[in-house]
Protein backbone atom coordinates (compact mmCIF):
# COMPACT_ATOMS: atom_id res chain seq x y z
CA UNK A 1 0.00 0.00 0.00
CA UNK A 2 3.00 2.32 0.93
CA UNK A 3 4.53 1.93 -2.69
CA UNK A 4 0.85 2.49 -4.29
CA UNK A 5 0.32 5.63 -2.32
CA UNK A 6 4.03 6.85 -3.20
CA UNK A 7 4.02 6.64 -7.03
CA UNK A 8 0.08 8.41 -6.75
CA UNK A 9 0.83 10.89 -4.73
CA UNK A 10 4.16 11.92 -6.82
CA UNK A 11 2.67 11.69 -10.27
CA UNK A 12 -0.49 14.33 -8.84
CA UNK A 13 2.46 16.32 -6.88
CA UNK A 14 4.41 16.57 -10.56
CA UNK A 15 0.78 17.38 -12.24
CA UNK A 16 0.10 20.22 -9.91
CA UNK A 17 3.66 21.86 -9.97
CA UNK A 18 3.70 21.41 -13.97
CA UNK A 19 0.16 23.31 -13.98
CA UNK A 20 1.59 26.03 -11.19
CA UNK A 21 4.26 26.72 -13.77
CA UNK A 22 1.63 27.49 -16.75
CA UNK A 23 -0.17 29.55 -14.41
CA UNK A 24 2.67 31.60 -12.73
CA UNK A 25 3.87 32.04 -16.07
CA UNK A 26 0.54 34.02 -17.32
CA UNK A 27 2.07 36.73 -15.02
CA UNK A 28 0.38 35.10 -11.69
CA UNK A 29 -3.42 36.39 -12.75
CA UNK A 30 -4.82 33.49 -14.03
CA UNK A 31 -7.14 31.98 -11.95
CA UNK A 32 -9.95 29.43 -12.51
CA UNK A 33 -13.50 28.55 -10.68
CA UNK A 34 -14.91 25.58 -11.84
CA UNK A 35 -18.60 25.22 -10.25
CA UNK A 36 -19.80 21.05 -9.93
CA UNK A 37 -23.51 21.47 -9.33
CA UNK A 38 -23.71 18.18 -7.24
CA UNK A 39 -27.92 18.19 -6.43
CA UNK A 40 -30.54 20.66 -8.57
CA UNK A 41 -33.69 20.24 -7.42
CA UNK A 42 -36.61 22.10 -8.86
CA UNK A 43 -34.99 25.57 -8.37
CA UNK A 44 -32.53 25.08 -5.61
CA UNK A 45 -29.13 23.77 -6.54
CA UNK A 46 -26.06 23.14 -4.42
CA UNK A 47 -22.77 23.63 -6.04
CA UNK A 48 -19.23 22.89 -5.13
CA UNK A 49 -16.44 25.80 -5.91
CA UNK A 50 -13.14 24.99 -6.54
CA UNK A 51 -10.74 27.78 -6.83
CA UNK A 52 -7.25 26.75 -8.81
CA UNK A 53 -4.52 29.62 -9.01
CA UNK A 54 -1.00 29.40 -8.79
CA UNK A 55 -1.04 29.69 -4.96
CA UNK A 56 -2.93 26.66 -4.87
CA UNK A 57 -1.35 24.60 -7.19
CA UNK A 58 2.07 25.40 -5.79
CA UNK A 59 0.88 24.62 -2.28
CA UNK A 60 -0.38 21.13 -3.16
CA UNK A 61 2.02 20.04 -5.35
CA UNK A 62 4.50 20.59 -2.68
CA UNK A 63 1.71 19.50 0.29
CA UNK A 64 1.81 15.94 -2.06
CA UNK A 65 5.29 15.67 -2.84
CA UNK A 66 6.39 15.63 0.64
CA UNK A 67 3.45 13.33 1.47
CA UNK A 68 4.88 10.67 -0.75
CA UNK A 69 7.82 10.93 0.84
CA UNK A 70 6.67 10.66 4.21
CA UNK A 71 4.71 7.81 3.03
CA UNK A 72 7.78 5.80 1.09
CA UNK A 73 9.61 6.93 4.66
CA UNK A 74 7.09 5.21 6.96
CA UNK A 75 7.27 2.53 4.85
CA UNK A 76 10.24 1.39 6.95
CA UNK A 77 9.96 3.31 10.51
CA UNK A 78 6.23 1.62 10.66
CA UNK A 79 7.24 -1.85 9.30
CA UNK A 80 7.17 -3.57 12.88
CA UNK A 81 3.57 -1.85 13.47
CA UNK A 82 0.62 -4.39 12.56
CA UNK A 83 -1.32 -1.69 11.65
CA UNK A 84 0.68 0.30 9.26
CA UNK A 85 -2.21 0.13 6.11
CA UNK A 86 -4.38 1.90 8.69
CA UNK A 87 -1.67 4.66 9.21
CA UNK A 88 -1.71 4.89 5.79
CA UNK A 89 -5.40 5.41 5.50
CA UNK A 90 -4.69 7.95 7.88
CA UNK A 91 -2.40 9.95 6.41
CA UNK A 92 -4.01 9.72 3.01
CA UNK A 93 -7.49 10.63 4.95
CA UNK A 94 -5.45 13.80 6.39
CA UNK A 95 -4.22 14.59 2.97
CA UNK A 96 -7.61 14.87 1.30
CA UNK A 97 -8.54 17.22 3.92
CA UNK A 98 -5.95 19.47 3.34
CA UNK A 99 -6.40 19.51 -0.56
CA UNK A 100 -10.40 20.05 -0.10
CA UNK A 101 -9.18 22.74 2.07
CA UNK A 102 -6.29 24.87 -0.06
CA UNK A 103 -8.53 24.78 -3.47
CA UNK A 104 -12.42 25.96 -2.12
CA UNK A 105 -12.84 29.17 -2.37
CA UNK A 106 -16.37 28.47 -0.17
CA UNK A 107 -16.60 28.18 2.99
CA UNK A 108 -18.53 25.69 3.80
CA UNK A 109 -16.11 23.59 2.13
CA UNK A 110 -13.39 24.69 3.86
CA UNK A 111 -14.69 23.85 6.86
CA UNK A 112 -15.28 20.22 6.23
CA UNK A 113 -10.82 20.38 4.89
CA UNK A 114 -10.62 22.22 8.69
CA UNK A 115 -12.59 19.73 10.37
CA UNK A 116 -11.26 17.01 8.48
CA UNK A 117 -7.69 17.94 9.46
CA UNK A 118 -8.70 18.58 13.24
CA UNK A 119 -10.52 15.11 13.46
CA UNK A 120 -7.86 13.07 11.46
CA UNK A 121 -4.97 14.59 13.77
CA UNK A 122 -6.53 13.95 16.79
CA UNK A 123 -6.41 10.41 15.33
CA UNK A 124 -2.82 10.10 14.57
CA UNK A 125 -1.57 11.66 17.87
CA UNK A 126 -3.21 9.33 20.06
CA UNK A 127 -1.92 6.55 17.77
CA UNK A 128 0.64 5.17 20.06
CA UNK A 129 -2.25 4.26 22.65
CA UNK A 130 -0.95 5.37 25.72
CA UNK A 131 -1.91 8.08 28.51
CA UNK A 132 0.47 10.65 27.16
CA UNK A 133 -0.95 10.43 23.66
CA UNK A 134 -4.15 10.78 24.89
CA UNK A 135 -3.59 13.80 26.71
CA UNK A 136 -1.69 15.15 23.62
CA UNK A 137 -4.59 14.53 21.96
CA UNK A 138 -7.68 15.95 23.74
CA UNK A 139 -5.15 18.66 24.08
CA UNK A 140 -4.73 19.25 20.36
CA UNK A 141 -8.54 18.66 19.82
CA UNK A 142 -10.01 21.26 22.43
CA UNK A 143 -7.56 23.85 21.10
CA UNK A 144 -8.77 23.29 17.51
CA UNK A 145 -12.43 23.17 18.55
CA UNK A 146 -11.90 27.06 19.79
CA UNK A 147 -10.80 27.83 15.95
CA UNK A 148 -13.72 25.58 14.60
CA UNK A 149 -16.11 27.35 17.10
CA UNK A 150 -15.18 30.58 15.49
CA UNK A 151 -15.27 29.83 11.66
CA UNK A 152 -18.86 28.52 12.50
CA UNK A 153 -19.47 32.16 13.83
CA UNK A 154 -18.13 33.80 10.42
CA UNK A 155 -20.27 31.01 8.53
CA UNK A 156 -22.99 32.51 10.25
CA UNK A 157 -21.71 36.18 10.02
CA UNK A 158 -21.63 35.84 6.46
CA UNK A 159 -25.55 34.19 5.69
CA UNK A 160 -26.24 37.79 5.28
CA UNK A 161 -24.40 38.02 2.28
CA UNK A 162 -26.43 35.04 0.05
CA UNK A 163 -23.02 33.04 -0.81
CA UNK A 164 -20.55 31.51 1.39
CA UNK A 165 -17.95 32.39 -1.37
CA UNK A 166 -15.69 34.67 0.40
CA UNK A 167 -13.79 35.47 -2.09
CA UNK A 168 -16.22 37.70 -4.05
CA UNK A 169 -16.75 39.87 -1.20
CA UNK A 170 -13.38 40.75 0.28
CA UNK A 171 -12.45 43.44 -1.50
CA UNK A 172 -16.11 44.77 -2.47
CA UNK A 173 -16.80 44.86 1.71
CA UNK A 174 -13.81 44.91 3.34
CA UNK A 175 -14.34 48.51 4.56
CA UNK A 176 -17.69 47.21 6.50
CA UNK A 177 -18.25 46.10 10.23
CA UNK A 178 -19.34 42.80 9.54
CA UNK A 179 -16.38 41.51 7.39
CA UNK A 180 -14.38 43.10 9.90
CA UNK A 181 -16.28 40.66 12.50
CA UNK A 182 -15.78 37.53 9.87
CA UNK A 183 -11.90 38.64 9.36
CA UNK A 184 -11.39 38.78 13.22
CA UNK A 185 -13.24 35.02 13.60
CA UNK A 186 -11.20 33.92 10.68
CA UNK A 187 -8.13 35.20 12.57
CA UNK A 188 -8.87 33.46 15.64
CA UNK A 189 -9.28 30.07 13.36
CA UNK A 190 -5.71 30.56 12.15
CA UNK A 191 -4.36 31.32 15.56
CA UNK A 192 -5.60 28.01 16.71
CA UNK A 193 -4.57 26.18 13.71
CA UNK A 194 -1.51 27.60 13.63
CA UNK A 195 -0.58 27.67 17.63
CA UNK A 196 0.12 31.24 17.50
CA UNK A 197 -0.53 32.86 21.56
CA UNK A 198 -2.51 32.03 23.68
CA UNK A 199 -2.92 28.73 21.97
CA UNK A 200 0.67 27.62 21.75
CA UNK A 201 0.63 24.69 24.08
CA UNK A 202 -0.47 22.09 22.12
CA UNK A 203 1.95 21.77 19.56
CA UNK A 204 4.68 20.77 21.58
CA UNK A 205 2.25 18.21 22.92
CA UNK A 206 0.95 17.15 19.86
CA UNK A 207 4.69 15.41 19.27
CA UNK A 208 3.64 12.07 20.58
CA UNK A 209 2.43 11.27 17.31
CA UNK A 210 4.67 9.11 14.90
CA UNK A 211 7.77 10.75 13.40
CA UNK A 212 6.46 10.94 9.57
CA UNK A 213 3.29 12.50 10.89
CA UNK A 214 5.15 15.19 12.68
CA UNK A 215 7.19 15.31 9.11
CA UNK A 216 3.98 15.73 7.20
CA UNK A 217 1.46 17.64 9.73
CA UNK A 218 3.75 19.79 11.79
CA UNK A 219 5.62 21.29 9.03
CA UNK A 220 3.59 21.57 5.99
CA UNK A 221 0.06 20.83 6.47
CA UNK A 222 -2.27 21.37 9.86
CA UNK A 223 -0.25 23.93 11.26
CA UNK A 224 0.65 26.17 8.00
CA UNK A 225 -3.54 25.53 7.30
CA UNK A 226 -3.94 28.86 9.20
CA UNK A 227 -1.21 30.94 7.45
CA UNK A 228 -2.97 29.61 3.89
CA UNK A 229 -6.23 30.91 5.25
CA UNK A 230 -4.67 33.98 6.36
CA UNK A 231 -3.24 34.48 3.43
CA UNK A 232 -6.51 34.20 1.02
CA UNK A 233 -8.23 36.95 3.87
CA UNK A 234 -5.28 39.20 3.99
CA UNK A 235 -6.78 42.01 2.14
CA UNK A 236 -8.99 42.72 5.53
CA UNK A 237 -5.50 42.31 7.80
CA UNK A 238 -3.92 45.00 5.66
CA UNK A 239 -7.14 47.47 6.05
CA UNK A 240 -7.80 47.30 9.62
CA UNK A 241 -6.20 46.77 13.18
CA UNK A 242 -6.11 43.17 12.92
CA UNK A 243 -3.36 43.03 11.44
CA UNK A 244 -1.64 45.35 14.32
CA UNK A 245 -2.85 42.41 16.96
CA UNK A 246 -1.45 39.58 15.06
CA UNK A 247 1.96 41.41 14.37
CA UNK A 248 2.32 41.34 18.18
CA UNK A 249 1.65 38.03 18.98
CA UNK A 250 2.85 36.04 16.18
CA UNK A 251 6.43 38.15 17.25
CA UNK A 252 5.56 37.23 20.64
CA UNK A 253 5.58 33.30 19.66
CA UNK A 254 8.26 33.57 17.49
CA UNK A 255 10.24 35.20 20.17
CA UNK A 256 8.70 32.58 23.19
CA UNK A 257 9.38 29.69 20.72
CA UNK A 258 13.42 30.53 20.15
CA UNK A 259 13.67 31.29 23.88
CA UNK A 260 11.75 28.10 24.74
CA UNK A 261 13.64 25.77 22.23
CA UNK A 262 17.51 26.70 23.64
CA UNK A 263 15.85 24.73 26.92
CA UNK A 264 14.78 21.83 26.01
CA UNK A 265 16.08 18.51 25.74
CA UNK A 266 13.67 16.41 23.77
CA UNK A 267 14.61 16.52 19.97
CA UNK A 268 11.17 16.59 18.76
CA UNK A 269 10.05 19.10 21.04
CA UNK A 270 12.94 21.41 19.75
CA UNK A 271 11.70 20.55 15.93
CA UNK A 272 8.13 21.18 17.21
CA UNK A 273 9.06 24.83 18.63
CA UNK A 274 11.41 25.95 15.58
CA UNK A 275 8.29 25.17 13.84
CA UNK A 276 6.53 27.00 16.11
CA UNK A 277 9.35 30.18 15.67
CA UNK A 278 8.70 30.30 11.80
CA UNK A 279 4.97 29.96 11.77
CA UNK A 280 5.56 33.05 14.16
CA UNK A 281 7.17 34.50 11.19
CA UNK A 282 4.88 34.04 8.76
CA UNK A 283 2.08 35.33 10.36
CA UNK A 284 3.73 38.33 11.32
CA UNK A 285 5.37 39.25 7.74
CA UNK A 286 2.02 38.33 6.42
CA UNK A 287 0.38 40.63 9.15
CA UNK A 288 2.24 43.51 7.64
CA UNK A 289 0.59 42.77 3.84
CA UNK A 290 3.13 40.82 2.33
CA UNK A 291 1.38 37.82 1.16
CA UNK A 292 3.20 36.40 -0.83
CA UNK A 293 6.54 36.26 1.16
CA UNK A 294 4.35 34.67 3.91
CA UNK A 295 3.70 32.46 1.40
CA UNK A 296 7.15 31.66 -0.10
CA UNK A 297 8.43 30.86 3.43
CA UNK A 298 5.72 28.74 3.92
CA UNK A 299 6.89 26.44 0.43
CA UNK A 300 10.77 27.01 1.92
CA UNK A 301 10.36 25.84 5.38
CA UNK A 302 8.10 22.90 4.37
CA UNK A 303 10.84 21.90 2.82
CA UNK A 304 13.43 21.57 5.19
CA UNK A 305 11.58 21.11 8.04
CA UNK A 306 10.24 18.01 7.23
CA UNK A 307 13.48 16.68 6.27
CA UNK A 308 14.39 18.07 9.63
CA UNK A 309 12.07 15.82 10.99
CA UNK A 310 12.86 12.73 8.76
CA UNK A 311 16.12 13.08 10.36
CA UNK A 312 14.95 13.08 13.88
CA UNK A 313 13.11 10.07 13.08
CA UNK A 314 15.89 8.28 12.05
CA UNK A 315 17.65 9.12 14.83
CA UNK A 316 15.30 8.37 17.14
CA UNK A 317 14.98 4.85 15.46
CA UNK A 318 18.63 4.34 15.94
CA UNK A 319 18.59 5.11 19.76
CA UNK A 320 16.11 2.47 20.61
CA UNK A 321 13.57 4.98 20.79
CA UNK A 322 15.62 7.98 22.71
CA UNK A 323 14.56 11.20 22.14
CA UNK A 324 16.87 13.07 24.67
CA UNK A 325 19.66 14.97 23.06
CA UNK A 326 22.17 14.80 26.35
CA UNK A 327 22.08 10.67 25.32
CA UNK A 328 23.23 11.66 21.76
CA UNK A 329 26.57 12.22 20.48
CA UNK A 330 29.36 11.70 17.94
CA UNK A 331 26.25 10.83 15.73
CA UNK A 332 28.32 12.01 12.48
CA UNK A 333 30.44 9.23 12.91
CA UNK A 334 28.05 6.37 13.29
CA UNK A 335 25.20 7.64 10.91
CA UNK A 336 27.40 10.30 8.48
CA UNK A 337 24.37 10.22 5.76
CA UNK A 338 21.43 11.17 8.02
CA UNK A 339 23.91 13.50 9.94
CA UNK A 340 24.69 14.95 6.48
CA UNK A 341 20.81 15.61 5.96
CA UNK A 342 20.63 17.04 9.45
CA UNK A 343 22.76 19.19 8.77
CA UNK A 344 21.50 20.62 5.68
CA UNK A 345 18.12 21.06 6.94
CA UNK A 346 19.74 22.73 10.07
CA UNK A 347 21.66 25.27 8.57
CA UNK A 348 18.68 25.96 5.88
CA UNK A 349 16.34 26.82 9.00
CA UNK A 350 19.29 29.21 10.00
CA UNK A 351 19.63 30.73 6.73
CA UNK A 352 22.47 29.99 5.99
CA UNK A 353 23.10 31.47 2.09
CA UNK A 354 22.04 29.41 -0.87
CA UNK A 355 19.90 27.07 0.65
CA UNK A 356 16.13 27.09 0.47
CA UNK A 357 15.77 29.07 4.26
CA UNK A 358 18.15 32.10 3.38
CA UNK A 359 16.05 33.29 0.18
CA UNK A 360 13.13 33.34 2.48
CA UNK A 361 14.19 34.47 5.81
CA UNK A 362 16.95 37.09 4.04
CA UNK A 363 14.07 38.56 2.28
CA UNK A 364 11.50 38.92 5.13
CA UNK A 365 14.26 40.70 7.55
CA UNK A 366 15.40 43.29 4.76
CA UNK A 367 11.63 44.31 4.24
CA UNK A 368 11.10 44.32 8.09
CA UNK A 369 14.28 46.58 8.10
CA UNK A 370 12.97 49.20 5.21
CA UNK A 371 9.84 49.09 6.29
CA UNK A 372 7.55 51.21 9.00
CA UNK A 373 8.03 48.82 11.60
CA UNK A 374 8.30 50.05 15.58
CA UNK A 375 11.45 49.27 18.09
CA UNK A 376 9.59 46.52 19.56
CA UNK A 377 9.10 44.18 16.35
CA UNK A 378 11.88 45.28 14.70
CA UNK A 379 13.85 43.59 17.80
CA UNK A 380 11.62 40.54 18.19
CA UNK A 381 12.00 39.83 14.25
CA UNK A 382 15.98 40.02 14.79
CA UNK A 383 16.62 38.38 18.52
CA UNK A 384 14.14 35.86 17.54
CA UNK A 385 16.78 35.16 14.24
CA UNK A 386 19.29 34.82 16.56
CA UNK A 387 17.72 32.20 18.66
CA UNK A 388 16.77 30.03 16.02
CA UNK A 389 20.25 29.89 14.96
CA UNK A 390 21.27 29.74 18.49
CA UNK A 391 19.09 26.61 19.36
CA UNK A 392 19.95 24.88 15.93
CA UNK A 393 23.71 24.93 16.66
CA UNK A 394 23.30 23.55 20.29
CA UNK A 395 21.40 20.56 18.59
CA UNK A 396 24.10 19.64 16.58
CA UNK A 397 26.98 21.01 19.04
CA UNK A 398 24.88 18.16 21.26
CA UNK A 399 24.03 15.40 18.84
CA UNK A 400 27.36 15.46 16.13
CA UNK A 401 29.92 16.21 18.17
CA UNK A 402 31.36 14.70 21.53
CA UNK A 403 31.08 11.06 22.33
CA UNK A 404 28.02 8.97 22.58
CA UNK A 405 26.70 9.10 25.81
CA UNK A 406 24.13 6.01 25.36
CA UNK A 407 24.67 2.58 26.74
CA UNK A 408 28.21 1.25 25.16
CA UNK A 409 26.01 -1.62 23.47
CA UNK A 410 24.37 -0.05 20.54
CA UNK A 411 23.48 -0.46 17.07
CA UNK A 412 24.02 2.73 15.49
CA UNK A 413 24.22 2.14 11.69
CA UNK A 414 23.40 4.41 8.42
CA UNK A 415 21.60 1.44 6.53
CA UNK A 416 17.88 2.53 6.38
CA UNK A 417 17.93 2.54 3.19
CA UNK A 418 14.13 2.84 2.51
CA UNK A 419 14.47 6.04 4.80
CA UNK A 420 17.28 7.27 3.45
CA UNK A 421 15.59 7.50 0.18
CA UNK A 422 12.88 10.01 1.42
CA UNK A 423 15.10 11.86 3.14
CA UNK A 424 17.52 12.37 0.03
CA UNK A 425 14.60 13.56 -2.14
CA UNK A 426 13.80 15.83 0.36
CA UNK A 427 17.45 16.94 0.79
CA UNK A 428 17.63 17.83 -2.94
CA UNK A 429 14.85 20.26 -2.68
CA UNK A 430 15.88 21.44 0.38
CA UNK A 431 19.07 23.08 -1.43
CA UNK A 432 17.62 24.26 -4.33
CA UNK A 433 13.77 24.98 -3.67
CA UNK A 434 14.41 28.52 -1.93
CA UNK A 435 16.44 29.62 -5.12
CA UNK A 436 14.00 27.90 -7.56
CA UNK A 437 10.61 29.60 -5.69
CA UNK A 438 12.52 32.70 -5.49
CA UNK A 439 12.72 32.56 -9.47
CA UNK A 440 9.10 31.58 -10.08
CA UNK A 441 7.41 33.90 -6.88
CA UNK A 442 9.57 37.12 -7.72
CA UNK A 443 9.66 37.06 -11.94
CA UNK A 444 11.43 40.82 -10.65
CA UNK A 445 13.65 40.91 -8.28
CA UNK A 446 13.44 42.97 -5.50
CA UNK A 447 16.02 45.30 -5.22
CA UNK A 448 16.58 46.53 -1.19
CA UNK A 449 18.34 49.32 -0.81
CA UNK A 450 20.12 49.75 2.45
CA UNK A 451 22.98 51.13 4.67
CA UNK A 452 25.96 48.16 5.04
CA UNK A 453 25.29 47.71 8.68
CA UNK A 454 21.62 46.98 7.96
CA UNK A 455 22.42 44.49 5.08
CA UNK A 456 25.40 43.00 7.28
CA UNK A 457 22.95 43.03 10.88
CA UNK A 458 20.92 39.48 9.74
CA UNK A 459 24.44 38.06 8.95
CA UNK A 460 25.81 39.06 12.64
CA UNK A 461 22.80 38.15 14.70
CA UNK A 462 23.52 34.87 12.72
CA UNK A 463 26.92 34.49 13.95
CA UNK A 464 26.33 35.78 17.54
CA UNK A 465 23.17 33.64 17.47
CA UNK A 466 25.73 30.57 16.59
CA UNK A 467 28.21 31.45 19.24
CA UNK A 468 25.70 31.40 21.97
CA UNK A 469 24.36 28.46 20.89
CA UNK A 470 28.18 26.51 21.66
CA UNK A 471 28.25 28.40 24.97
CA UNK A 472 25.10 27.15 25.91
CA UNK A 473 26.14 23.02 24.80
CA UNK A 474 29.19 23.40 27.35
CA UNK A 475 27.34 22.32 30.29
CA UNK A 476 30.08 23.63 32.81
CA UNK A 477 29.57 27.12 31.22
CA UNK A 478 25.77 26.79 31.34
CA UNK A 479 25.87 25.80 35.58
CA UNK A 480 28.43 28.90 35.87
CA UNK A 481 26.46 31.21 35.33
CA UNK A 482 24.18 32.56 37.31
CA UNK A 483 21.25 34.15 35.43
CA UNK A 484 20.78 30.45 33.86
CA UNK A 485 20.94 28.33 36.89
CA UNK A 486 18.26 30.28 38.15
CA UNK A 487 15.76 27.63 38.64
CA UNK A 488 12.80 30.19 38.78
CA UNK A 489 13.79 32.13 35.16
CA UNK A 490 14.66 28.54 33.55
CA UNK A 491 11.94 27.27 34.40
CA UNK A 492 9.64 30.42 33.04
CA UNK A 493 11.88 30.74 29.85
CA UNK A 494 11.98 26.78 29.15
CA UNK A 495 7.99 25.90 29.59
CA UNK A 496 6.78 28.68 27.07
CA UNK A 497 6.25 30.86 29.68
CA UNK A 498 4.07 28.68 31.47
CA UNK A 499 1.79 27.64 28.58
CA UNK A 500 1.27 24.39 28.73
CA UNK A 501 0.15 24.75 32.48
CA UNK A 502 -2.26 27.75 31.82
CA UNK A 503 -3.74 26.05 28.88
CA UNK A 504 -4.12 22.88 30.96
CA UNK A 505 -4.67 23.50 34.91
CA UNK A 506 -4.85 26.94 34.28
CA UNK A 507 -8.37 26.60 32.44
CA UNK A 508 -9.40 23.85 34.61
CA UNK A 509 -8.80 24.22 37.91
CA UNK A 510 -10.87 27.03 39.36
CA UNK A 511 -14.17 25.00 37.10
CA UNK A 512 -13.27 22.08 38.99
CA UNK A 513 -12.76 24.08 42.14
CA UNK A 514 -15.99 25.79 41.77
CA UNK A 515 -17.78 22.41 40.87
CA UNK A 516 -16.56 20.29 43.77
CA UNK A 517 -17.94 23.09 46.27
CA UNK A 518 -21.28 22.88 44.44
CA UNK A 519 -21.38 19.40 44.56
CA UNK A 520 -20.66 19.12 48.40
CA UNK A 521 -22.93 21.99 49.22
CA UNK A 522 -26.07 21.19 47.52
CA UNK A 523 -26.26 17.71 45.57
CA UNK A 524 -24.69 16.27 48.87
CA UNK A 525 -25.60 18.91 51.10
CA UNK A 526 -28.71 20.62 51.35
CA UNK A 527 -30.61 19.26 48.53
CA UNK A 528 -29.60 15.72 50.63
CA UNK A 529 -31.08 17.23 53.47
CA UNK A 530 -34.02 18.79 52.50
CA UNK A 531 -34.50 16.07 49.62
CA UNK A 532 -34.38 11.81 49.71
CA UNK A 533 -32.11 11.48 52.51
CA UNK A 534 -33.84 13.69 55.43
CA UNK A 535 -37.24 11.78 54.08
CA UNK A 536 -35.56 8.52 54.51
CA UNK A 537 -33.84 9.46 57.57
CA UNK A 538 -36.92 11.17 59.66
CA UNK A 539 -39.13 8.19 57.96
CA UNK A 540 -36.82 5.46 59.52
CA UNK A 541 -36.86 7.33 63.13
CA UNK A 542 -40.86 7.79 63.38
CA UNK A 543 -40.97 3.80 62.15
CA UNK A 544 -38.99 3.52 65.40
CA UNK A 545 -40.58 4.86 67.41
CA UNK A 546 -43.93 3.45 67.10
CA UNK A 547 -42.70 0.16 66.57
CA UNK A 548 -41.10 0.30 70.31
CA UNK A 549 -44.44 1.51 71.44
CA UNK A 550 -46.28 -1.44 69.75
CA UNK A 551 -43.50 -3.71 71.44
CA UNK A 552 -44.57 -2.21 74.66
CA UNK A 553 -48.29 -2.44 75.05
CA UNK A 554 -50.34 -4.59 73.08
CA UNK A 555 -53.69 -1.57 74.25
CA UNK A 556 -51.78 0.70 72.19
CA UNK A 557 -51.07 -1.57 69.00
CA UNK A 558 -55.13 -2.35 69.36
CA UNK A 559 -56.27 1.32 70.03
CA UNK A 560 -54.35 2.03 66.90
CA UNK A 561 -55.57 -0.60 64.63
CA UNK A 562 -59.19 0.13 65.35
CA UNK A 563 -58.51 4.10 65.22
CA UNK A 564 -57.19 3.56 61.82
CA UNK A 565 -60.27 1.05 60.55
CA UNK A 566 -62.58 4.52 62.12
CA UNK A 567 -60.43 6.75 59.49
CA UNK A 568 -60.78 4.12 56.69
CA UNK A 569 -64.75 3.89 57.15
CA UNK A 570 -65.39 7.93 57.87
CA UNK A 571 -63.46 8.31 54.80
CA UNK A 572 -65.91 5.73 52.88
CA UNK A 573 -68.94 6.68 54.41
CA UNK A 574 -67.90 10.68 53.18
CA UNK A 575 -67.13 9.06 49.36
Amino acid sequence: MCSISFIYLISISFMCFLLSLYYLLNNMIMIYFIEWEVVSLNSSSIVMTLLFDWMSLLFMSFVLMIASLVIFYSKEYMENDENINRFIMLVLMFVLSMMLLIISPNMMSILLGWDGLGLVSYCLVIYFQNIKSYNAGMLTALSNRIGDVAFLLAIAWMLNYGSWNYIFYLEVMQNELEMLIIGSLMMLAAMTKSAQIPFSSWLPAAMAAPTPVSALVHSSTLVTAGVYLLIRFNILLSTSWLGQLLLLLSGLTMFMAGLGANFEFDLKKIIALSTLSQLGLMMSILSMGFYKLAMFHLLTHALFKALLFMCAGAIIHNMNNSQDIRLMGGLSIHMPLTSACFNVSNLALCGMPFLAGFYSKDMILEIVSISNVNMFSFFLYFFSTGLTVSYSFRLVFYSMTGDLNCGSLNVLNDESWIMLRGMLGLLFMSIIGGSMLNWLIFPFPYMICLPIYMKLLTLFVCIVGGLFGYLISLSNLYFLNKCLSNYDLTTFLGSMWFMPYLSTYGMIFYPLNYGQLIVKSFDQGWSEYFGGQHLYYKLTNYSKTLFLMHNNSLKIYLMLFVFWVMILFSFLLFL
